[in-house]
């Protein structure tokens, strides 16, 4: 059988990461975004907004792909509206498709707020106990995590496809302008730390600091979504899927720091906010940017650091079970060390930190 694959939201983290994964396995790939210019020259691009159906079902009127990837989220004012619009996006590539009933296999990409909550209400309330495992309920409150859920279910149901759910937690990888990028992130920090001296401090939590947790390779997930669509143990199930290590943020920070040949500055026992400290350096980094030649010298291209401090300020432990997957035979692991080291080092040789 040829693979073909369609790969929504192709220009992001997962989706570069899952597309040159497919294309390194022999698949045709396409890869659908609304800006199709960074994509790899592998992938065949389309250009389309999933909120546009008129547009989408013209995008894709020669497509006829035998696996669909959902790897990409819009953001609204409220989680209502976020169910709406995302669930839209869904809803629509399976209508503008011409032939959805070839499908053999659809995969979306979902995260830890299945656990945690969506952003209106993000690790408050009554928050099931770690480690997180695939078989706890839903919790009782709005979740746009959910409504794409059900609209996958119901399209599987539909036009006879086997589906898979993914879900990640703090994602490591490379994409710039990417909106939730935590290693870019403090990639950025750590080198305007060693270059204007501002002091490189954990911005997050106490029980983050010390306790126990673990975080979410994006050539990791990509593994995973590559094993559940060409497995039968992968079919209809929900995976939660790590790198396979745990950590501790107060022993991986002065490594982290280490690497940018900097001192980690003592911890200050309490949440902090990394968006507050990094507000006004977009003109720093600009001057950095010139000084040593960097492509990017747009600050916000590249630090999310607000989707940095929600993920390292959570008041609660976040620790996911993946036995699930491992026993049905997805054995991928990754090193969390590494998955820094390596984007760091990408970066660096892509000239987008000195």
């Amino acid at each position: 059988m040829t693979h073909k694959a369609l790969v929504i939201g192709a220009t992001g983290m997962v989706g570069q990461n899952l597309a040159n994964r497919l294309v390194a396995e022999g698949w045709t790939v396409y890869g659908l975004a609304r800006r199709v210019e960074a994509l790899p020259s592998a992938v065949l691009p389309i250009k389309a907004d999933t909120l546009d159906p008129a547009a989408l079902r013209d995008a894709l009127a020669d497509v006829a792909p035998s696996h669909v990837f959902f790897t990409t989220w819009t953001r609204r004012a409220t989680e209502r509206e976020n169910c709406i619009a995302n669930s839209a996006m869904l809803r629509n590539v399976f209508e503008a498709l011409p032939h959805p009933e070839q499908i053999v296999h659809a995969a979306l990409v979902t995260g830890l707020k299945h656990y945690l909550g969506p952003f209106e209400a993000y690790g408050k309330g009554v928050l099931p106990q770690t480690p997180f495992r695939e078989t706890l309920p839903r919790l009782d409150i709005e979740n746009f995590y959910y409504a794409q859920e059900d609209v996958l279910f119901e399209a599987a149901e539909k036009y006879g496809f086997s589906w898979s759910v993914h879900r990640p937690h703090t994602i490591i990888g490379h994409a710039i302008g990417n909106l939730m990028n935590m290693g870019t992130t403090l990639a950025v920090y750590a080198s305007l730390c060693r270059e204007t001296g501002l002091p490189f401090v954990f911005p997050g939590s106490p029980v983050q600091w010390s306790g126990l947790t673990d975080v979410t390779d994006a050539r990791q997930l990509a593994r995973q979504i590559h094993w559940a669509a060409t497995n039968p143990a992968g079919r209809n199930e929900a995976f939660n899927i790590v790198n396979g290590d745990v950590f501790r943020w107060s022993v991986l920070w002065p490594e982290l720091a280490a690497w940018f040949g900097i001192e980690a500055a003592p911890y200050p026992g309490e949440t902090g906010s990394l968006e507050t400290m990094l507000a006004d350096k977009g003109p720093e980094w600009a001057a950095l940017a010139k000084k040593a030649g960097l492509v990017e010298p747009a600050f916000d291209r590249l630090a999310s650091a607000w989707h940095t401090d929600a993920d390292l300020g959570r008041p609660v432990e976040c620790l996911t079970d993946m036995s699930k997957s491992r026993e049905m035979g997805f054995t991928g692991y990754q090193s969390t060390r590494s998955s820094f080291f390596d984007l760091f080092t990408l970066l660096r040789a892509q000239h987008y930190i000195p």
